[in-house]
């Protein structure tokens, strides 16, 4: 829905820029807001999935049972660098509040998109850490 509101509101914008010379009033600045949602939004879904880019130049040659391990350590570095982003998003979103940061022509609040970014990476970050175990536990069992 994102993404349709935002392809949308470009639409709108380039037709209202170049046909009536009339763009639209604080396009720039919710194309970046809807931008960071979907990015961020993205995230925990991309976790679950497992969809996360990865180079694989000597891991695909290491000795099938230890492929579960390697995939929950990774799992493991993975979420608390996501946690650590996680964190610093979260610190930085209070800065943003607490001078009231806003969009400069629409005054739209930064700060409650900066705590939303912050609690999708944590999801990431904690979905990142717990998909690999479940794997892990059924190499243990074999």
């Amino acid at each position: 829905m994102l993404l349709l509101g935002l392809m949308g509101m470009t639409v709108v914008d380039v037709i209202g820029r170049y046909v009536f010379n009339a763009p639209l009033v604080g396009a720039t600045e919710l194309t970046e807001l809807l931008l960071a949602a979907v990015i961020f939004l993205g995230l925990p879904a991309v976790a679950l999935a497992e969809e996360h880019v990865t180079v694989d130049l000597v891991t695909d040659r290491m000795p099938p049972r230890l492929q579960p391990w390697r995939l929950a350590l990774a799992g493991l570095f993975s979420a608390v660098v996501l946690a650590v982003v996680t964190w610093r998003i979260w610190i930085y979103a209070g800065q943003i509040g607490s001078y009231g940061g806003a969009t400069n022509s629409l005054r739209i609040p930064i700060a409650p998109l900066g705590y939303f970014c912050a609690v999708c990476t944590g999801l990431g970050a904690a979905i990142t850490a717990l998909v690999p175990l479940p794997r892990l536990f059924r190499a243990l069992k074999d």
